[in-house]
């Protein structure tokens, strides 16, 4: 192809939408071989596209909250196994929280390099959250680690497949390790097959178009990221803009911990330095560096225009300051395995900081937590184990001009979905009783927080046992401009004998058949003056149930 041809601003806009439709079919592959309803229902993974030298060219839709994990994941992978030393047909698996892309122990990567004609040009990558790893507790998610190797497997950049060979050993070493063998060697199969076909529609572009081409495409495809977001932040004001916040505990009793962050946005710009956060936790709340990097990339597109695809280019105008070792930079052996309630505060930390510079694009805060929440078990039908792991709905905050969202996924969860009530009742030892908003206070203002979710699961199991990981649980959503605060997130075990139990992290609480958890996740921040809200708007509220009459005259002073 000549050198004309390279450059046609046609043929490279096709090559990058094609690079951009390979991730989005790497994410259907995904969901349509997927053993778990946390990965082929949640949507709990992520896939992309990476160059040579493991700069993110496209990523599939999925968890916002794996922005930076894929490609830090080849990066790292590369210190492993340079490039001179992979072959066609090799396969990596890692799940290493402490270096690129890592997470927490659930959370494992599957790494294609890819070849064109010998020579790598490419790597097809997947991280999903494998419902079993190991570990001391069911879930593989402990409030009670005290450090990593309490978590689960530990799977450190290994060649699952070398040369097209599969490592046969590897894969008995896992099935041997965790407590649904079947189901987590499916989802790995699952990757493997997303990865692959990420592999073959490269490799189809690079054999259409040639190498020089691809490789210009790709590297337009960052330097026009990297246009787009500096003209979008070279548009944002000038400053330097910092917030505090608190996350109450860290699972072994110990908190609250401190997150600090100092803004500056200059000249398209931004530096976020977190300097001043506190050091590292004995219990699993701590956050590896990866995660702190995604978080400020999550609130980087909130900022800028998110219909930017995400690329590495995108992100070249990003600074992040943070000391080793603190709960944001932990340290190996810490345990990491909440780190995404971690994670999800630094983002609303970022935008508490920038929320009133920039009231026209970040709204008050929201409920702020995962709400992850698992429950182990047999079926009371078939006998079976089970793990149920979901994430749950809150409430958003208010902007300036309009209501807070009702019953959305937190911050860091992007394209997640809950699992359906009916698929719940069949493949889990429960019954839902309860999926509704809830009208406890919080959230006033003349724009109102949206309504958290109550949601009741009623235990038909002869036991099961509960672990909950929820922050935001004694401090309320920020509002703004005069409105009032959101209200916390909690679960509640309902006993046969009457009494409540209210809980908000801890791990392997038994329950018997006929007791009931019910989750309740916050309202969000409200903004304004309650006092100014329409009074039409209220009775509206009044009618459809988001609030109570009681609450309209207490903090809108409306009658009917």
């Amino acid at each position: 192809m000549n050198a004309t041809s390279q450059h046609d601003p046609v043929t490279l806009q096709v090559i990058k939408d094609a690079l951009t439709a390979i991730g989005q079919e790497m994410f259907q592959v995904m969901i349509r071989t997927s053993m778990s309803p946390i990965i082929y229902e949640t949507t709990d993974f992520a896939v992309g596209l990476t160059d040579a030298k493991g700069e993110l060219i496209a990523q599939g839709n999925g968890v916002a909250g794996f922005l930076a994990t894929l490609d830090t994941a080849v990066q790292s992978t590369l210190q492993h196994h340079p490039a001179a030393t992979l072959k066609p047909g090799d396969v990596i698996i890692t799940n290493t929280p402490y270096e690129g892309g890592g997470t927490h122990l659930s959370d494992v990567l599957i790494i294609v390099p890819i070849h064109h004609q010998q020579e790598l040009v490419g790597f097809s990558v997947n991280k999903s959250h494998w419902t079993e790893v190991g570990g001391k507790d069911a879930g593989s998610v402990s409030t009670t680690a005290r450090e990593i190797f309490h978590e689960g497997l530990h799977l450190r950049f290994l060649k699952l497949y070398n040369a097209g060979q599969i490592n046969e050993a590897l894969l008995g070493v896992i099935g041997a390790n965790v407590r649904m063998p079947a189901q987590t060697l499916g989802d790995l199969h699952a990757g493997v097959a997303a990865a692959r076909t990420g592999e073959k529609r490269l490799q189809e572009l690079f054999a259409r178009y040639g190498r020089a081409t691809v490789n210009h495409a790709m590297a337009d495809l960052l330097d026009y990221g990297e246009r787009l977001t500096r003209a979008q932040l070279a548009e944002l004001p000038d400053g330097v803009f910092e917030a505090s916040d608190v996350i109450e505990e860290d699972g072994a009793g110990n908190g609250p911990f401190v997150l600090k962050v100092k803004v500056t946005l200059h000249k398209g710009r931004m530096v976020a330095d977190f300097t001043g956060t506190s050091p590292q936790a004995p219990g699993p709340i701590n956050s590896s560096s990866t995660a702190l990097t995604t978080a400020v990339r999550c609130a980087l597109k909130a900022i800028t225009d998110p219909d930017i695809p995400a690329n590495g280019g995108c992100f070249r105008h990003v600074e992040i300051i943070c000391p080793p070792g603190t709960v944001l930079t932990a340290q190996s052996p810490a345990p990491v395995s909440l780190y995404y309630e971690s994670l999800v505060a630094v983002i609303e930390l970022v935008w508490k900081a920038l929320a009133p510079a920039l009231p026209d694009r970040l709204p008050a805060g929201h409920y702020r937590s995962v709400g992850g929440t698992f429950l182990a078990g047999v079926h009371p039908d078939s006998g079976q184990f089970y793990v149920l792991g979901e994430p749950l709905l809150g409430g958003w905050g208010a902007g300036q001009d309009r209501d807070g969202l009702n019953g959305m996924f937190c911050c860091a969860n992007g394209e997640t979905y809950n699992i359906p009530i009916e698929l719940a009742e069949s493949r889990y030892g429960v019954q839902i009783e309860q999926y509704a908003f809830h009208q406890e206070d919080g959230g006033a203002g003349q724009f109102r927080g949206g309504r958290g979710v109550v949601l009741d699961y009623r235990i038909t199991s002869a036991e099961a046992f509960l672990t909950v990981t929820y922050s935001r649980t004694s401090t309320d959503p920020w509002g703004l401009n005069g409105g009032a605060a959101g209200s916390p997130n909690r679960a509640e075990l309902h006993r046969l004998d009457g009494s409540v139990e209210r809980v908000t992290m801890a791990t392997g609480v038994p329950l018997k058949a006929g007791e009931l958890i019910r989750t309740v996740m916050g309202h969000g921040g409200g903004c304004g003056d309650p006092k100014l809200r329409p009074r039409e708007a209220v009775a509206r509220d009044v009618k459809n149930g988001y609030i109570s009459a009681e609450q309209a005259r207490a903090d809108y002073g409306y009658t009917a």
